[in-house]
């Protein structure tokens, strides 16, 4: 029976995920530079696998952010008032942003720099969203 990942292991490998994707950088890239198989980039960047420290501080040094990056809007695994962990943003913003689409949608989005094109854009995704049916998040 397989275990399902730590929400904070997932979270830290679609941030690395989301980093490589900005630089341009393959999960093959990647693992050259740490010695690993592009396989086991996708076991971290998936969350089925732990990253240790030291490789962790690597990868942070590959993808030039500071480690803190990889942990920034994360579940913080402290207890809250009523016993569980709970993250400081949505994970649907994170799990969008770590996609290619995600990334390659945002990156334009920020290029336009006229404020009523930028509403117009939201409201045409908008409608086209609420045809899709209701927000299932």
């Amino acid at each position: 029976m397989s275990k399902a990942p730590n929400p904070v292991d997932k979270y830290v490998g679609s941030r690395v995920r989301m980093r490589r994707i900005m630089l341009g950088m393959s999960q093959e890239k990647l693992g050259d530079a740490l010695g690993l198989t592009f396989q086991q980039i996708q076991k971290y960047e998936k969350g089925t696998n732990r990253v240790g420290a030291s490789r962790i501080q690597q990868i942070a040094e590959i993808l030039q952010v500071p480690v803190s990056f990889l942990f920034e809007g994360g579940p913080s695994g402290v207890p809250g008032p009523d016993g569980f962990s709970e993250g400081a943003s949505p994970s649907y913003v994170s799990d969008f942003l770590a996609t290619s689409e995600g990334l390659a949608l945002t990156k334009a989005f920020t290029r336009i720099t006229d404020s009523k094109m930028r509403r117009s854009i939201v409201d045409l995704v908008e409608q086209i969203a609420a045809r899709e049916g209701p927000d299932k998040r």
